[in-house]
Formats: structure tokens, sequence, C-alpha cells
């Protein structure tokens, strides 16, 4: 097992962790760094629950090595509140409902996020595409969908 050091900064802090070249980024931000935020799901990028962002890109975290991220910038669920301050994403999904058992909302939260960053204002048909990579068996989307929407409305008022 090759082991090295990798640097990468998770929600604006930086980070120089010893790992192993096998470990997935998932396992760094749970077992490395105890962000425990961020799900694992199937461990094959089937569910989203693992979703971050990398680079500004929504990844599942269980599918890339740790060493990928080396020199990267990782926004994670952790990362999303300001000062104490839950960000818009967080608190429309709160709000309209959008959490039930809480296993998927992390990586709901992210892709909704990282959606809103690129299309500030989307369409229901671009929420749904954007979160085809996320599984949830509690809601049935309807009141995630509500809770993207009303989180562009609040980003939009700011």
């Amino acid at each position: 097992m090759a082991k090295q050091v990798i640097s990468v900064t998770v929600n604006g802090e930086p980070y120089e962790v010893y790992i192993d070249s096998r470990t997935t980024l998932l396992q760094l931000l749970r077992e490395h760094l105890g962000l425990t935020g961020t799900k694992e799901g199937c461990s094959e990028g089937e569910c989203g629950a693992c979703s971050v962002n990398l680079n500004g890109r929504l990844v599942d975290s269980c599918l890339i090595f740790a060493v990928e991220a080396n020199g990267g910038q990782v926004q994670t669920i952790e990362g999303l509140a300001v000062n104490g301050e839950l960000h818009p994403v967080q608190k429309a999904f709160i709000e309209c409902g959008g959490v039930q058992c809480g296993f998927c909302t992390p990586g709901m939260i992210m892709a909704s996020k990282t959606l809103l960053d690129s299309i500030p204002n989307p369409t229901e048909d671009q929420i749904r595409q954007a979160l085809g990579g996320n599984l949830c068996r509690c809601t049935g989307y309807a009141k995630i969908i509500d809770a993207v929407q009303a989180a562009a409305g609040i980003m939009a008022a700011k």
C-alpha cells in the first residue's frame, strides 16, 4: 500500500494528510478529517448521498480518490453555513419539508447548491435533471423540488 501526503482545502481550511493512495475522498472527509455530514450510501456512485463540490464541480466522493483532490478545493455540507447562519438552500429544505430521514439530505443540498450556483433560476426540469444522481426513499421529491425553487427565490432576493 503506497502512502503519500496530500494537500487539500476543505470548507476553506487547508489540510495536509498522510493517506493510502486508495483512500477515497469520502473516506478522507469522514475518517481522516471527521466531517461526517457527507454520507456513505451505496459506495458505487448511484445514490448521491456522498455528493460534495470539488473544484466547483459536483462529484460523488465515494468514486474519487483523495489523491485526485490534491491541491484542490472541496466544499461539504459542513461548509455551507457561515457564522452559524444556514445557507439559503439548507433553510429552504427545512422550511419546505425536504428533509425526512436526513440521510440523502447532504447530497441533495450540495447538488441543489451547485445547480443554483450555475443556474440561479432553474426550471423544474433543470432541477429534476440536476438532482437525477441523488436518490431519496422518503420524500417523493416534490418537497425537495419545492425547496430548491424556494432557495432560488431567497438567493435572488439577496
